[in-house]
C-alpha cells in the first residue's frame, strides 16, 4: 500500500525535501506539488518528472484537483499552522517541518483539530532519527550514569560570509533559537525523558554579525527534576565546527556520557554519530588490567566486539565506545517513513504534534527570556 501526498513549499529546504528526502521512502507517492513561485514550482516539477496537472500555485488548488491521503508542509514557518489547518479540514493527515509554529498556543490549535478529526499531525524533528541520540536515550533510561548531575551542549558553526541580500537566513525570526536550538531542545527532551521547567537566555552578537536577530546565545535550562543544562550555540563561531546535533556531555553519579550526531555522507548519513561512556576506574584496577597500556583499551575499534547499543564491561581507562546500529533510512526520510506507518497502522508517531508542544514551549520561553532578560517559565498548553 502507498500513501499519496501533496508536497507544499518547494523553495530552499523544501526543494531539498523534494529531491532527497521523499524519493528514498517506499510506499510514498507524490500526487501533487504546490508553491506560489512559478519558477520554483516548474523547476521542481521538471526535476520530479510530474505532469502539469500535478503542479499548483497553492495548497487550495492542489486539494481541489487531486486525490491524496496527506500533506507534507515545508513552507516558511509562519505558514505551518495555517496550511496544516487547511489540510486537516480537507481530511488529510499532516507532516510539517520544524518548528511546528512560533508559539505553543498556535501549535495547539492544530493539535486539537487533528485530534477532533482523528487525523495524524506529525512534526519532522529529524535529529531524533539518528542512532546516537537513540542510544543515548536508551542508556540513560537503563541507568548507566545513575543520577544525572549536569548536561552541557555546544553548537558551533560559521554562517556569516554571504552578502545580506543573498542569504535569507540572516532575516529569519530568531535564527539561532527558533531555527537551530529547537533541534537541541527537542533532543534534550528525548534523551532525558523530561520537560523543561524554566529557562534563561542571554544573547549578544558582535558588530560583524549580519543577522537581524540573535545568531548566538548562552542558555541555562532547568528541567522538571531540577537538573541544570548549559547550552551554547552560535552561527558566528570560528572554532572547530560541531556536527549539526552539537556536542553533548552528560554527567552522572556513575560517569559521563558523550555523544554527537548528524554529520555524515550521502553513503553513510550517520558516519559521525558517536556515543561514549566514561566511568571511573580505581588506580589498582588500572594497574591490574591485562594489556592496560596507555591509549590501548577503549580506543575506537580496540578490544572485543561491542554489543549493539549496550555498554561492555569498562576497559582499563574507563572509556567505552558504544557500537551503533545501521539504519535503512535516516533524517527526514525516516520521519516520513514513520508518518507513513502511522497513517497505515494507526500508530502514534514519536513526534506527533501533541508530543512536540514541549519543544515549542521551551523555544518560545527562551526567546521571551532573550527579550526580557529574565528567567522565564516554560508553559506547555
Amino acid at each position: 500500500m502507498s500513501i499519496r501526498i501533496i508536497h507544499v513549499g518547494l523553495g530552499g529546504w523544501g526543494g531539498d525535501w523534494a529531491r532527497n528526502a521523499i524519493p528514498p521512502v517506499p510506499g510514498v507517492e507524490v500526487a501533487a506539488i504546490a508553491d506560489p513561485s512559478e519558477s520554483t514550482l516548474r523547476r521542481v516539477q521538471e526535476e520530479l518528472g510530474l505532469e502539469d496537472g500535478q503542479a499548483f500555485a497553492s495548497l487550495t488548488e492542489a486539494l481541489a484537483a487531486v486525490e491524496a491521503d496527506a500533506v507534507v508542509i515545508t513552507a516558511p514557518a509562519v505558514t505551518h499552522v495555517p496550511l496544516a489547518l487547511e489540510a486537516l479540514e480537507a481530511g488529510k493527515h499532516v507532516l510539517v517541518e520544524k518548528p511546528f509554529a512560533n508559539t505553543a498556543a498556535e501549535a495547539v490549535t492544530a493539535v486539537r483539530r487533528a485530534e477532533e478529526l482523528g487525523l495524524v499531525i506529525q512534526v519532522s524533528q529529524n535529529y531524533r532519527t539518528y542512532p546516537a541520540p537513540r542510544a543515548a536515550q536508551r542508556l540513560l533510561a537503563e541507568g548507566v550514569l545513575g543520577e544525572l548531575a549536569a548536561i552541557s551542549i555546544d553548537f558551533r558553526r560559521w554562517d556569516n560570509d554571504l552578502p545580506f541580500e543573498d542569504h535569507p537566513h540572516y532575516r529569519f525570526p530568531h535564527p539561532l533559537i527558533n531555527d537551530m536550538a529547537i533541534h537541541h531542545f527537542d533532543l534534550l527532551r528525548k534523551v532525558t525523558g523530561q520537560e523543561a521547567a524554566r529557562v534563561y537566555a542571554k544573547v549578544k552578537d558582535p558588530s560583524f554579525s549580519k543577522y537581524l536577530e540573535e545568531a548566538s546565545a548562552v542558555i541555562t535550562i532547568e528541567m522538571a527534576d531540577g537538573l541544570v543544562v548549559s547550552y551554547r550555540g552560535s552561527w558566528l563561531s570560528r572554532g572547530e565546527p560541531t556536527p549539526w546535533a552539537g556536542e553533548w556531555h552528560i554527567a552522572g553519579e556513575k560517569g559521563e556520557l558523550y555523544f554527537t550526531s548528524r554529520e555524515g555522507t550521502a553513503e553513510d548519513p550517520a558516519a559521525a554519530d558517536i556515543v561514549t561512556v566514561r566511568r571511573p576506574v580505581l588506580e589498582d584496577s588500572r594497574a591490574q588490567a591485562p594489556g592496560a597500556g596507555a591509549g590501548d583499551a577503549g580506543a575506537p575499534g580496540a578490544g572485543g566486539p561491542a554489543r549493539t547499543g549496550t555498554v561492555q564491561e569498562a576497559p582499563a581507562d574507563g572509556l567505552e565506545v558504544i557500537e551503533l546500529p545501521r539504519q535503512e533510512l535516516y533524517d527526514r526520510s525516516e520521519n516520513l517513513a514513520i508518518f507513513r506507518d502511522a497513517i497505515e497502522n494507526g500508530t502514534v508517531p514519536e513526534t506527533a504534534g501533541a508530543a512536540n508542544l514541549g519543544s515549542i514551549a521551551l523555544m518560545e520561553a527562551a526567546a521571551r527570556s532573550a527579550a526580557s532578560g529574565q528567567v522565564e517559565d516554560v508553559i506547555i498548553p
